[in-house]
């Protein structure tokens, strides 16, 4: 592993020494009129002035349907770098097996993934790069980041490395590469974890002709201990000693790989625009100067999921449904999904903006698994073929640029998926106030789909389930309020679920018939005395049947720090520093166990978990744009209990030193 670093950090070095000319015009951008015309503004200039220009332009990702540019902040910000984990941007709080790397779930409910494609690794999504979470960036120079962290001793250590780099051909082609390793040894016995992700992206931003293309590897790896035996067994001083329900005997292991594709290409047609002579703005001719976008997306993705275990009769499963001599259990899911759509809207510089959008998807779909033969020596695989054909469907109207409403919605017409549909709206509301814009949302959405064909068929050594569940039905509510001068952040979700579908307290796939409602707020705020912060992530939510899905009623992640900026006159340099505490907290309730053969969390009632702060300790420092963090993880642990496992019989990290090293440079 220290080679393929050593390989990639000297391309990504090499790569940033080169300088480029500072003449990038962005495309004119429908989504982002102010940018763009703040930034041409620059651009049209070449004289050396006191102007400076700017470096990165932008950094955007895709909508969900893939019609539009949606801006993204690029990351790198001083305030609480300390918080380098990847997972933790997804969702502030997550339930893992211990070390950083293994399988997690969000706390918030609303924060879970849901979507039935992602089924097979709903458990590490937030790590991986696919078609669904796209990067790309506009650049003047080239643009490198490099983010380092390690902790704890050699033998039982945490690494997580990131590169990531872009620049640009011209004002119109760039490319870019992110590359991330989690590797951690773990301080259970047999507890490692091995990540590594890829993506390479590119695009092209004409004024007409638009691409967005990105390849996606991710391989995901998790050493299976099953768990350790007894908490009273955490009182040993070497944690690698505390006995776990599997080990290195059975040497059982889980790996995810995941390979995926995505290219959207986008035309778009237009009136011919007309210049006032007395302003900036441009204007089409035309009806309200329509114009119309052609699109064409594509989508492969790729999984496969092995779990393996040298010794299936060490007693830890009750069923082995194939051989007792060696568990080798293969799951294989190819999905192709095309997509042509046509987009029209009005003339965004006018007051009254109207546009819309429809479309027919492919869906190609197939599955294998292995048919348990029940102690033959032999076992076959089952190969399904599922085709679907999906109506989509988009309306959106902008009034200034204060107010708008957005609709979109699909509608499953044939196949496996036939009687899906999901309907989503929104209206949003800006206001100008005293220290700067605020804005309001209003979502809501409507939804019946089946769920991921792996409810229905599974096979392997230890389990296999052939069922027929109903489509579930959901309802959405939500609301959202921002305002980013005072860095406040309200939302309230609430939902009405009936056919909810999840796996019960034996790991078998499960439905409740029932109606199901969840209820949540989420405050997101920093408060400011002097030079004193607190930083603050809290959730309030509950369930209507704590028996079907429960859920702790607060969670708390909160950061309370002093930050001083050091000035020295003499060579005019500055170092911003932070010093804190880092606080995550949760009320009682019964968290889900693991199921190592089949990779998923259920539900279970004979443990309960929370009441138990998770403390740490940091100092952070910021040089020009060098960023570095000490932090000393779970310093209370064994001060206050043994009761620090999130998930049943995986209790977290003991105190260790952690520290790490985020470098940024564009010139």
């Amino acid at each position: 592993m220290i080679r393929h670093i050593s390989i990639v950090l000297l391309f990504a070095i090499s790569s940033g020494l080169y300088a480029q000319k500072p003449n990038i015009i962005p495309s004119m951008s429908n989504t982002q009129k102010q940018d763009s015309i703040r930034i041409s503004r620059i651009s049209n200039t070449h004289k050396q002035d006191s102007i400076k220009k700017p470096r990165i332009l932008k950094e955007w990702t895709l909508s969900a349907d893939y019609s539009e540019e949606v801006n993204i902040p690029i990351d790198t910000v001083f305030s609480l770098s300390n918080r380098f984990k990847i997972a933790d941007k997804y969702s502030p709080v997550n339930a893992s097996l211990g070390n950083y790397g293994l399988p997690f779930y969000q706390l918030s409910f609303f924060d879970r993934i849901t979507d039935p494609d992602k089924f097979l690794y709903t458990s590490y999504y937030p790590l991986m790069h696919l078609p669904s979470n796209p990067l790309f960036m506009k650049t003047q120079v080239p643009f490198t980041e490099l983010d380092w962290s390690f902790a704890g001793p050699v033998v039982n250590s945490e690494q997580s490395f990131r590169v990531r780099h872009s620049q640009n051909i011209n004002r119109f082609i760039n490319f870019g590469l992110l590359y991330d390793i989690v590797f951690s040894l773990g301080q259970y016995n047999y507890q490692r974890s091995a990540d590594k992700t890829f993506t390479f992206y590119s695009s092209y931003t004409g004024d007409k002709y638009k691409l967005y293309f990105s390849a996606g590897i991710n391989n995901l790896l998790s050493y299976e201990n099953g768990g350790i035996i007894k908490i009273s067994d955490l009182n040993q001083p070497n944690t690698f000693n505390v006995p776990t329900q599997l080990g290195a005997l059975d040497k059982a292991n889980s790996t995810l790989k995941n390979r995926n594709l995505l290219l959207v290409q986008r035309y778009t047609i237009s009136s011919n625009p007309v210049v006032k002579n007395d302003s900036t703005s441009h204007k089409r001719s035309g009806f309200f100067g329509l114009s119309g976008t052609f699109s064409h997306i594509f989508i492969l993705e790729r999984n496969i999921r092995r779990y393996q275990d040298a010794v299936p009769n060490s007693g830890f499963y009750d069923t082995v449904l194939i051989t007792k001599d060696i568990t080798f259990d293969s799951i294989y899911s190819r999905t192709i999904k095309n997509t042509v759509r046509f987009d029209f809207t009005t003339d965004e510089t006018r007051k009254f903006t109207l546009g819309g959008g429809v479309g027919i998807r492919n869906e190609i779909s197939t599955y294998s698994y292995i048919i348990p033969t029940h102690y033959t020596l032999s076992a076959t695989t089952a190969v399904l073929h599922e085709n679907s054909n999906v109506l989509i469907g988009r309306l959106y109207n902008n009034i200034g640029d204060k107010f708008g409403w957005l609709a979109t919605g699909e509608l499953y017409v044939t196949g496996y998926r036939a009687g899906d549909f999901n309907l989503n709206g929104e209206i949003s509301k800006s206001f100008n106030w005293k220290k700067g814009t605020a804005s309001w949302l209003l979502t809501g959405s409507m939804m019946n789909r089946q769920p991921s064909i792996w409810y229905d068929h599974w096979g392997s050594n230890n389990f296999e389930w052939h069922n027929n569940l109903k489509k579930e039905f959901r309802i959405d509510l939500g609301s959202a309020f921002r305002y980013p001068a005072r860095k406040i952040e309200l939302k309230f979700n609430y939902a009405i679920i009936k056919n909810y579908a999840d796996f019960d307290t034996t790991a078998q796939p499960s439905q409740y018939s029932g109606g199901l409602s969840i209820a949540a707020i989420a405050l997101k705020n920093e408060l400011r005395a002097w030079k004193f912060h607190l930083a603050s992530d809290v959730i309030i939510q509950k369930s209507s049947n704590s028996n079907i899905l429960d859920l702790p009623l607060v969670t708390v992640r909160s950061a309370g720090y002093f930050e001083h900026l050091f000035r020295f006159v003499k060579t005019g340099g500055k170092l911003n520093t932070q010093l804190g505490v880092d606080v995550t907290y949760n009320t009682i309730y019964h968290p889900y166990a693991y199921m190592p053969a089949t990779g998923r969390f259920y539900r279970q009632d004979n443990v309960t978990a929370g009441d138990y702060p998770f403390i740490n300790v940091f100092l952070n420092f910021k040089v020009k744009r060098t960023r570095l963090f000490v932090m000393f993880d779970h310093v209370n642990a064994k001060l206050m209990g043994y009761n620090y496992e999130m998930i049943p019989s995986y209790p977290m990290n003991i105190r260790m030193l952690r520290y790490g090293l985020a470098w940024t440079f564009y010139d």
